[in-house]
């Protein structure tokens, strides 16, 4: 075998940006390159349509390696292994352990706990713990912030009556009563003082974490990008700042640091989101003073509930199945996926199943496992990376000037600005500009709920408070889709399902194209719509319509048709059904003068004007 090594394509002469650029400009025939290529994020940076070598000349990150300092290419050097995890809601310790031993040998090795605080006792432990060995599972706890100590102390007794081998457990117990602040709307923080003690308790568990930054809230609140980035780093320094202030060694508040983060569904920013805060992180906890290992930032993913939705639910797969990967191509430690039925119900077996071979099909099926930072190197990533740091330490900074994120945080200024998002971001898919697949875009035109109804958020904490905690703002986990849901329930409980008509007719692309967008606008609502082929005259299609027992017929045509169908066409129907024109054309000032109210076009708010209909129908 020749030993000469040849480089492919040596004879090609390499196209220089601006030739890329050229021929953009040839192939877009004269549109605006900024508004049909360039992506502007929430994030507030732009987006090319494509990067270069070149684009990266001054990242310094991209010269590091795997499982090195600033760890922006992953803690790991030999492979992506992370934990398959599991959460399991406990009511009953012996129903909780068989369950856990069950999914065990169906491929997750992570398993999370969650425990009300009256549970806790040594009884409750061993019966949960039963079976399981913790040297070759990891183990996560959650309960009321008042018991985590004792909690701790519990474990680390029956760890070593079952003489396990201490030094090699991993797991956490989640201690976090900032996250209890912005979700309860009440100043939890003088739970604080436990967090030292919990630290104490767990000395012999170093593999063990137990201060949170559980950001996923955030996430499931709807925050962007890189508001879960910047808060999540400002959460962890205030608490490295409160632990080594209480005389915690700063290597060992590091270490006890775990990041509960949430992933949604922007693939290649959601990637660039996790690259991002562990190079910031690294930074953060390095002007400590510790070893560059003790700078590593340890993640649990969890898919993010903020998307989901409860009709169409399946294509809730779709949308958790790329978090999932996103999660997994950024080396997170482990991950959580939110079975796709939860919207709705408590998760059943299958949903359960199937949440846990997504994340099996990546490693068994696609080997995800096997490559470590296979993100590495792309140039769109590494911008991305270095974009989204940027924004996210600006938020940081920010935070930091203002008193730390303890203080925003008992101000109610973290969760005023994150709901802030959420309802900018409900306003937007009111309109149509953030797309909710199967919600208001494309929705299924036959699917019934079949009784199911949103399900609420349950606290595992049922300690009584002495009630003089200060009232705060609550963090609004309102999913995207409740409002379109709440619509479409509400159309069901009509006695009668409207019946949208399309009234197509005239210019055969135009009208066709007309009708899908209104079909797709009105079946959001719940309504039966029926598309036509074509009518030859107006009087034709409203006797069609009249016919089927239409409550809305919608004249689709072309911008020019408008000015000679929809008026005849809405005189004849004389008030007998409500008559809308899909579009907003020209002679739209003349169609109003003849009495035309209803007009549907893609600068409308749907759900403002779906609940309108819906009134006029006595919905």
């Amino acid at each position: 075998m020749s030993n000469n090594k040849e480089k492919l394509f040596t004879e090609f002469t390499a196209p220089t940006t601006q030739e890329w650029l050229d021929k953009i400009q040839v192939d877009l025939k004269g549109a605006d390159f900024q508004k049909r290529l360039v992506w502007r994020t929430n994030e507030g940076f732009n987006v090319q349509p494509f990067y270069r070598r070149e684009d990266l000349k001054d990242l310094k990150a991209v010269d590091s390696l795997p499982g090195e300092f600033p760890f922006v290419r992953g803690n790991k050097k030999a492979d992506n292994l992370w934990y398959v995890r599991q959460d399991i809601k406990v009511d009953d310790a012996k129903a909780a352990n068989e369950k856990a031993l069950d999914i065990l040998n169906k491929g997750v090795d992570s398993l999370g706990f969650q425990i009300a605080g009256k549970d806790v006792s040594k009884e409750f432990v061993a019966t949960l713990l039963d079976g399981i060995l913790p040297q070759y599972v990891e183990l996560n706890f959650k309960t009321c912030q008042r018991h985590c100590v004792e909690l701790a102390e519990i474990l680390v007794a029956y760890f070593k009556e079952k003489a396990y081998p201490l030094d090699e457990l991993k797991g956490s117990i989640n201690f976090d009563p900032i996250s209890k602040m912005m979700c309860k709307g009440k100043d939890t923080s003088a739970a604080l003082e436990f967090a030292k003690p919990l630290i104490e308790a767990l000395k012999e568990l170093p593999g063990y974490k137990c201060i949170n930054v559980n950001s996923v809230q955030l996430n499931n609140a709807g925050a962007y990008i890189y508001q879960e980035l910047g808060y999540a780093l400002a959460w962890g320094a205030e608490y490295m700042n409160l632990l080594t202030e209480a005389g915690v060694d700063a290597a060992e508040a590091a270490r006890r640091i775990k990041f509960n983060m949430g992933v949604s569904e922007n693939y290649f920013m959601e990637i660039a989101k996790f690259r991002a805060a562990r190079l910031l992180w690294a930074q953060i906890v390095k002007q400590y003073g510790v070893a560059d290992s003790d700078c590593q930032m340890h993640v649990c993913a969890y898919t993010s509930e903020y998307n989901q939705t409860l009709f169409d639910s399946y294509v809730n797969l779709l949308r958790s199945q790329t978090e999932t990967m996103s999660a997994a191509i950024a080396n997170v430690d482990s991950i959580v996926v939110t079975p796709f039925d939860k919207p709705y119900e408590q998760p059943t077996d299958f949903a359960e199943r199937i949440a846990r071979n997504q994340q099996l099909l990546l490693k068994e099926e696609a080997h995800f496992d096997k490559l470590v930072d296979v993100a590495g190197g792309s140039y769109t990533i590494e911008h991305l990376t270095d974009a989204i740091a940027r924004e996210g330490w600006k938020l940081l900074l920010a935070v930091e000037e203002a008193g730390g994120f303890l203080s925003e945080a008992q101000k109610g200024n973290i969760t005023s600005a994150v709901n802030a998002t959420n309802d900018k971001r409900h306003a937007a898919a009111a309109t149509r500009r953030e797309f909710i697949l199967g919600t208001n875009q494309f929705p299924n035109f036959t699917e019934t709920s079949e009784g199911k109804q949103p399900a609420g958020s349950v606290c595992c904490c049922t300690t009584a408070t002495d009630g003089t905690e200060a009232e705060l703002p609550k963090l609004n986990k309102q999913r995207l889709a409740s409002e379109f849901e709440t619509l479409r329930l509400s159309t069901e409980k009509a006695q009668k399902q409207p019946i949208a008509f399309m009234l197509t007719i005239g210019n055969l692309a135009m009208r066709q194209a007309r009708a899908q967008f209104s079909c797709n606008f009105l079946a959001a609502a719940g309504y039966k719509v029926m598309d036509n082929l074509g009518f030859k005259t107006v009087e034709e299609g409203v006797d069609a319509a009249l016919e089927a027992k239409a409550d809305i017929v919608v004249i689709c045509s072309s911008d020019d048709e408008y000015a000679e169908y929809a008026i005849p066409a809405f005189q004849y129907l004389a008030g007998r059904a409500m008559f809308v024109v899909a579009g907003a054309p020209a002679c739209s000032e003349d169609l109003k003068a003849a009495g035309i109210e209803n007009f549907i076009h893609v600068k409308s708010n749907q759900l403002e004007t779906l609940k309108a209909y819906n009134a006029k129908l006595g919905i």
